[in-house]
């Protein structure tokens, strides 16, 4: 997912069974080198993300290692089409630490209500390194659901609302610096195109499937949990 900068604390309470962890110690079905943390600009990061429409053995071990990357990279939120999956989840833990933070997985999110503003410095672990000040409304309310079906209402502020939105727009295909200003973009312009050209090295050198490849495997995926 994504590294937010700032002071992390306890997230505030979150009625419901948004915490169902800890997924961290789940035996993981699809093995520890299924998934990676995909870097910009991979074509599934601009893919928006399709709603889940089933819950299965395969998809809770997916959430699992999801965790694990996320906290392997000290991130504290990673959105599924980071990973390479079209599905509209994510996880998150302020604290990135499976012995003290709480563990949170949304799926189908959505915001309801928007409130404040505030600009806060930003970083996302598909753009390691690079950070820029994002704006974003300070608090919002949100809802959800969890791997078990549970609905789930909450009004969140300060850094939780903002690790929420930020895997939110990644959800849509959004990526933080498409929200720095036009002096924050040209502070990253340089690092962004050495992230392009890296991924068109992978891709001459074959590492990387071309786009109707990422595209019929998005697709396969989509019509057994979309």
């Amino acid at each position: 997912m994504t590294s937010v900068v700032g002071t992390t604390g306890q997230p505030p309470a979150v009625p419901g069974r948004w915490r169902s962890g800890p997924y961290n110690r789940a035996i993981h079905a699809i093995g520890e080198d299924a998934l990676k943390i995909l870097t910009y600009p991979h074509p599934t990061l601009r893919h928006r993300s399709q709603a889940v429409r089933r819950v299965d053995a395969e998809l809770h071990s997916i959430v699992a290692e999801m965790f694990r990357l996320m906290y392997e990279a000290r991130g504290v939120g990673l959105a599924a089409n980071q990973v390479d999956l079209p599905l509209r989840l994510f996880v998150a833990n302020l604290i990135s630490d499976p012995e003290e933070g709480e563990e949170y997985v949304f799926i189908n999110p959505v915001i309801d209500h928007r409130q404040g503003m505030e600009e806060r410095e930003e970083g996302c672990l598909s753009l390691p390194e690079l950070y820029g000040k994002v704006k974003r409304p300070e608090s919002i309310t949100v809802n959800a659901y969890d791997l078990h079906g549970q609905e789930v209402t909450a009004e969140v502020d300060g850094l939780f609302a903002r690790v929420i939105q930020h895997e939110i727009d990644h959800l849509d295909g959004v990526l933080f610096i498409d929200r720095l200003s036009e002096t924050g973009r040209l502070g990253v312009d340089e690092s962004i195109a050495e992230f392009e050209f890296e991924f068109n090295q992978q891709r001459e050198r074959g590492e990387l499937p071309d786009d109707a490849a990422i595209a019929v495997r998005l697709a396969e995926l989509e019509r057994k949990y979309c």
